[in-house]
């Protein structure tokens, strides 16, 4: 039951209130001891908590959550290995720079740095992998404090905050009287930037825009389809942006940079105006772009590049750029048209065992439009160039941590997300195995996902670099257990696939259970992809 005083709320309570107000759905956790005041409070609450098997699967749910929402996720453990647990997740998420609120409780205040039980300087720990990350010690400051992370994330630049509550702190009293937090408004885009911009485009033949998931996180995707279309601009995309456009409009030339598309990388090379919004640099993205000038919009200042830098909004952006008399870009596109927007890959292979592009092209051609996501191994790179990707967020994959063991929990937040999408999981016989304990909330939420073992027995990717560099392969052979019994365990219905010809049929037919589902695909182990030219 709530703790409530005159004008005085449990701090626990509080922040509930304070989540609630902000319209979280869910919360992705796993209970401890120092945490307990939190989930006391959040037992009387809207909000669904979801219970995860282990910490790092409540993290990557959240994480799939809100790429998925386009809202901020949130998730909660305990102090001390509770903590540590999250932190593959939030790392996971700060590289792609994805909203969470992570809170974590701790060992009570005059406790703390006295090495008792589980007491650890988390804060030290979780610094470089979040935005902010806070110790709470006065409890009205830590309402303060995660009424501003939340304003940070939905206003701000993206990326996962921190909030450490120690367990006294959360079951003291706040005045809940207390003075609201300041809305962070956009940062507002000047108009000689605007100016700046116009001429630069004025002046351009040969535009491109570079889309990243700051057009997402702005909720600006029909922003920037209505200004390619009414400017004629052709559009490219990082790897998370890839739907912003969709891939069969004629304006998008498809993912730039590393495994990018003949069209997007020969636009990058040859455009002599880049319009960046949302996105950063990465050396991957780099790959498919040669010397143009840049217009750069990000609101994380540190990442702006080029000629004009603009930390701002892509919407608001967008929003600001009136009538613009722009040169006819025909001839470039006709230019353009040359050059391949898909990729020729060859899959129809009858062999046995299944070569994997084979299996990959059958699962994706059977499940049409359904999100998709990938987990990491050999399979991604198929996944990368056999999807046509349509709508945002309906290719989900770590791209910038790329751990093992993301796909089978952000899955859940993904279908939680989105109930009326199907959920398909691409995942490899290891990455399958860091976090396959998560089946039990998928079996007892009875999501409608369908798993897609991509079982080639091995560590795929790590056996190609070792016999590219090291001429021996070592340690990477997989002695895998029965992953239908597994399946059987949780409740969860399955098929192992032999043959080519049998994939299509047991993907549509598992569609058509809309139930949880899994398929073991035995694919041949000595089939690799084309790996980048660095050493590993």
């Amino acid at each position: 039951m709530m703790n409530l005083r005159k004008d005085k709320m449990r701090c626990a309570d509080a922040l509930i209130k304070i989540l609630e107000s902000n319209g979280v759905k869910f919360i992705f956790g796993h209970p401890g001891e120092q945490i307990l005041p939190f989930y006391d409070a959040l037992r009387s609450s809207k909000i669904k908590h979801v219970l995860m098997r282990h910490e790092q699967g409540a993290v990557h749910a959240a994480d799939g959550y809100a790429r998925v929402s386009g809202e901020f996720g949130v998730c909660v453990s305990t102090a001390g290995p509770g903590a540590l647990n999250l932190v593959m997740g939030v790392a996971t998420a700060f590289k792609d720079s994805i909203p969470l609120i992570v809170i974590t409780g701790d060992v009570d205040t005059d406790l703390k740095g006295t090495n008792v039980f589980q007491d650890i300087d988390i804060e030290s720990i979780f610094r470089p992998i979040t935005l902010e990350t806070f110790h709470i010690e006065d409890p009205d400051d830590g309402t303060l404090k995660l009424k501003k992370a939340i304003e940070m994330v939905k206003h701000g630049k993206t990326g996962p905050i921190h909030l450490n509550f120690p367990k006294d702190v959360l079951n003291a009293y706040v005045d809940t009287s207390a003075p609201t937090v300041e809305h962070v408004e956009d940062k507002d885009i000047s108009l000689d930037d605007i100016n700046d911009t116009i001429k630069l485009m004025e002046m351009s033949e040969r535009p491109l825009i570079l889309a990243g998931t700051g057009i997402i996180w702005a909720h600006a995707v029909s922003k920037l389809q209505d200004f390619s279309l009414k400017y004629n601009i052709p559009v490219a995309t990082t790897y998370s942006a890839r739907g912003v456009l969709p891939e069969d409009h004629p304006l998008c030339l498809g993912m730039i940079g590393l495994r990018g598309t003949t069209a997007a990388n020969f636009a990058g090379k040859n455009c002599d105006l880049l319009i960046a919004l949302g996105c950063r640099f990465s050396e991957r993205t780099v790959l498919g772009i040669g010397d143009p000038e840049i217009i750069h919009v990000n609101l994380d200042s540190e990442v702006l590049e080029g000629n004009v830098k603009i930390q701002g909004n892509a919407g608001q952006f967008l929003d600001k750029m009136g009538d613009i008399t722009v040169k006819n870009t025909g001839k470039w596109l006709q230019e353009l048209d040359n050059h391949k927007r898909t990729y020729e890959i060859k899959t129809d292979y009858n062999d046995i065992p299944i070569k994997p592009q084979r299996a990959v092209k059958e699962i994706l051609d059977a499940s049409d439009d359904s999100t998709t996501i990938s987990d990491a191994g050999t399979h991604t790179t198929w996944v990368t160039l056999l999807k046509k990707v349509t709508r945002p967020s309906s290719l989900l994959f770590s791209g910038g941590f790329g751990p093992m063991g993301y796909g089978l929990p952000a899955a859940i937040g993904a279908s939680l997300a989105d109930p009326a999408e199907r959920v398909v999981l691409v995942v490899g016989d290891g990455g399958f195995q860091m976090t396959l304990q998560e089946l039990a909330v998928i079996a007892q939420e009875n999501l409608p996902i369908l798993i897609c073992i991509i079982n080639n027995c091995c560590l795929g990717i790590i056996k190609q670099w070792q016999e590219m560099h090291y001429r021996e392969r070592y340690e990477v052979k997989l002695e895998n257990p029965d992953f239908c019994e597994i399946a059987d365990a949780y409740r969860i219905k399955s098929k192992r696939v032999n043959a080519p010809g049998e994939i299509f049929d047991a993907v549509k037919n598992a569609l058509d259970l809309n139930e949880p589902y899994l398929i073991d695909i035995m694919v041949d182990t000595e089939e690799g992809i084309i790996l980048p030219k660095v050493k590993p």
